[in-house]
């Protein structure tokens, strides 16, 4: 349940992530390729950027399904970054449907989505409170709690999943973050793909085309994009 999409590099169009793909977020909302759980992404959807007149990443977020956001095209048209981050959401069974649930979530100069699902007793003692009642925004909290208490960004993401993993054995903990500078993901559950271009790396749930530059990051591990580098560890 979910998809999410995240590029660093030269500065693109949010669009390069939603509409210009063959199978960007827009066709992932309502025909995913490689979704395990669930059939459509339709629950809301957002995005964020960064743009250096402003401290903090900007956010767009919609409770909508995203083929229903007639202002979408234009804005994802002129919204451009060196680092973009967007989602659709199929929100977990008594989950809220609302903006406060939709990724991404922010703290500062992060941003976070969450691919899968998690017992949120299993997170809530991990943060001191979120801003939706929704496991993903527990999730959230956990990571940028850490975040403020000096974790780099994989370091948080790392820590909240293997805890929050070890007591729900049966959730799915993909994560995807970024600060503006670097990515950050991991793969607990759920899939996940990266793409060298030569200008950036794209990281997405599933491939936004059917290029073979495309590469299936192994299950339990955390993606960390810094620059050109890409690498994986197990987590």
């Amino acid at each position: 349940m979910c998809r999410h999409a995240a590029w660093l590099g030269a500065a693109r169009t949010l669009a390069s992530l939603i509409h210009e793909p063959p199978y960007g977020l827009l066709v992932q909302s309502y025909a995913p390729r490689r979704q395990r759980h669930g059939l459509i992404n339709a629950d809301g959807y957002g995005m964020g950027w960064y743009d250096p007149a402003r401290p903090e990443p900007v956010r767009y977020r919609r409770s909508v399904p995203m083929w229903t956001d007639a202002n979408l095209p234009a804005l994802a048209e002129i919204a451009r970054s060196t680092c973009l981050l967007a989602a659709v959401r199929s929100a977990t069974v008594g989950m809220p449907v609302e903006e406060s649930a939709t990724a991404p979530f922010a703290d500062g100069a992060w941003l976070l989505s969450h691919n899968g699902r998690v017992d949120r007793d299993a997170v809530k003692d991990l943060a001191d409170g979120a801003e939706s009642t929704c496991d993903s925004a527990w999730l959230a909290a956990a990571v940028f709690q850490r975040g403020r208490a000096g974790a780099e960004l994989g370091e948080a993401l790392a820590d909240v999943v293997v805890r929050a993993g070890e007591k729900d054995p049966a959730a799915r903990l993909n994560l995807l973050a970024c600060d503006g500078a670097s990515i950050a993901a991991t793969v607990w559950g759920d899939t996940l793909f990266h793409h060298r271009h030569h200008d950036g790396v794209l990281v997405a749930s599933e491939p936004l085309d059917d290029s073979p530059g495309w590469r299936a990051v192994p299950d339990r591990a955390l993606l960390t994009v810094s620059g050109e580098d890409v690498t994986i560890e197990p987590l």
